[in-house]
């Protein structure tokens, strides 16, 4: 594995106290029901500014992406290089085995035979064997006008099923409107719309590609995308954590 992509035991061990705190049992039911939980005030105000800072400081960035240019929205965001900041470097460890838990169990039930191993660095060592050594944390920003059209974020073959955004921004003081959105598509039925309420500092785990649903002859497969809709006013921040790496 990139030696830049090994996060510092002393950040981990931070992350996983603060991810401890969390009922996970619940935010997996969460997960199972709806396709996505949310994690109250897993950041604080002054944490989210910090990150949110750093957009303007090209030397933590890889890329620069104008979402217009390639039909995404409209908007803009950078991936981060690695080495990450420790505070995202620290949850992307720590929140990892916590969700892949859920997207064991998720394949399990969806007869799909992979399984992710119990540690991110783990995990890592497959996407970078596989070609996919770039990181994929990234920083979005958003000023009136601006949106996200529904997607998934894959990037190559190793594709981790669950991801979680932080709101980096206060609504109804930073700005107003960017609701986060999860569609979900089932088979021979019309979608379902899910709109997450979130406040500064609240993160959101949420499936990629697939889940599984119960049904009335087994599980089946419902294919997901998210979004954000229309910013009104103001300028929203938003950071994103995935757990593979891109080709």
């Amino acid at each position: 594995m990139n030696a830049h992509a090994r996060v510092a035991p002393s950040a981990v061990e931070a992350a996983e106290a603060r991810v401890a705190f969390y009922d996970w049992p619940a935010l997996a039911g969460e997960l199972d029901g709806f396709g996505c939980a949310v994690m109250e005030k897993l950041l604080s105000p002054q944490e989210c500014r910090q990150i949110a800072g750093l957009y303007q400081h090209e030397q933590h960035f890889r890329s620069h992406i104008h979402m217009a240019r390639h039909g995404f929205g409209k908007g803009e965001y950078r991936y981060f290089r690695y080495p990450l900041p420790d505070l995202l470097g620290g949850l992307r460890s720590a929140l990892y085995p916590r969700l892949a838990e859920v997207a064991n169990r998720w394949n399990e039930r969806m007869s799909i035979a992979q399984r992710y191993p119990q540690t991110h660095e783990e995990f890592l060592e497959q996407c970078h064997a596989s070609g996919q050594v770039r990181p994929t944390p990234l920083l979005l920003q958003y000023v009136p006008g601006d949106f996200n059209c529904l997607h998934q974020d894959l990037y190559g073959d190793l594709a981790f099923p669950l991801q979680v955004a932080i709101l980096l921004s206060e609504p109804g003081e930073d700005f107003t409107g960017g609701e986060f959105a999860l569609t979900e598509q089932r088979p021979r039925m019309q979608s379902r719309v899910e709109v997450v309420p979130l406040r500064q500092g609240d993160a959101v785990a949420f499936a990629v590609h697939n889940r599984p649903v119960q049904g009335t002859k087994g599980n089946y497969r419902v294919n997901l995308r998210h979004g954000v809709s229309r910013l009104r006013s103001g300028m929203r921040h938003t950071v994103g954590i995935i757990f593979h790496d891109a080709k």
